[in-house]
């Protein structure tokens, strides 16, 4: 089962990557709200607020924008 894992992740190595970064990226911003939530509304200009919600933009608009832009110049 692991071998056969280990095999698709070497068959398309970017695409891996690409994937489990997503993953990482997900779980990072679900972490994150949840501190910022324990933590209670923002005070002051609410930096670390500002800097999740650029991290998930970021995110959003690198799969909606740019794989799209990248699948179809293949």
């Amino acid at each position: 089962m692991i071998a056969d894992l280990v095999a698709q992740i070497r068959a398309v190595p970017i695409a891996a990557v690409l994937e489990l970064g997503s993953v990482l990226v997900c779980v990072l911003l679900f972490l994150g709200t949840l501190v910022l939530l324990s933590s209670g509304p923002p005070t002051g200009r609410g930096d670390l607020w500002l800097a999740l919600i650029g991290l998930g933009t970021a995110f959003v608009v690198f799969w909606t924008v740019l794989v799209p832009l990248y699948e179809r110049t293949l």
